[in-house]
């Protein structure tokens, strides 16, 4: 045991980059394993039997497998996790709207807005705008200024 060893100049620099590369290799492959996995159990157009085989193909020859699920199935893949995220979003987005508060109501600021605009365009008089005006700033929605402008529409 008198002999020195050097591990840097025993373990080239390209041989430490091929290591890296093979194992960063070996990650990205049980990543795309996993993801072929949630995939299989995801799809609801598969049948239980159709699941069953993919998924022992997928445990009994994974390189394989993988590889053929990824060739025969992989623009479904892709469609199922667009569709799953837009889901998502659209659950979060819906969240959001109901802890704010805002899912289909109008500020007051919107209503007196919208009440000026259809008194500009002459379809309700002063004297209903300041009642409508009243209601909106009560707290109560109008009677419906859509409501006022049919009538005077008709007129």
């Amino acid at each position: 045991m008198s002999a020195q060893t050097y591990l840097a100049y025993d373990y080239p620099l390209l041989s430490v980059f091929w290591s890296m590369l093979l194992f960063f290799l070996w990650i990205m492959w049980f990543v795309l394993l996993f993801r072929v996995v949630v995939d299989i159990f995801r799809d609801d157009d598969m049948s239980g039997w159709a699941k069953a085989g993919w998924l022992v193909l997928t445990v009994l020859l994974p390189f394989l497998g993988v590889f053929i699920y990824v060739i025969a199935r992989g623009k479904g893949m892709g469609r199922r996790e667009i569709a799953q995220a837009r889901a998502q979003q659209e659950a979060f987005d819906a969240r959001i709207r109901q802890a704010a508060g805002t899912e289909g109501q109008t500020s007051s600021v919107d209503e007196l807005a919208k009440l000026s605009e259809i008194r500009d365009r002459g379809a309700i008089t002063d004297d209903e705008f300041r009642k409508a005006k009243e209601l909106v700033l009560a707290g109560h929605a109008p009677s419906g200024p859509s409501g006022s402008a049919a009538h005077a529409s008709d007129r």
